[in-house]
């Protein structure tokens, strides 16, 4: 479980930085993005992604699992 959540925490850093920088840049253009409006748009997005992850990672585990299924004979 502590692995899961590590890995929450940082995916969730990566991804909503990432996103949330290129989203504000198309939106705004390059000349008007200023440092507290992406850090800002940045803080909400990782709160709303931590707890997101956290819930449905195990349902798409799930999905993977059934669409991907293993193959048992070695």
């Amino acid at each position: 479980m502590k692995e899961k959540i590590a890995f929450a925490l940082i995916m969730g850093i990566v991804t909503t930085g990432i996103i949330s920088f290129t989203l504000i840049t198309i939106n705004l253009g390059w000349a008007h993005l200023h440092l507290a409006v992406w850090l800002k748009s940045w803080l909400v997005a990782y709160l709303i992604v931590i707890p997101a992850i956290l819930i449905i990672s195990p349902y798409v585990e799930k999905m993977v699992s059934f669409l991907l299924p293993k193959n048992k004979m070695k």
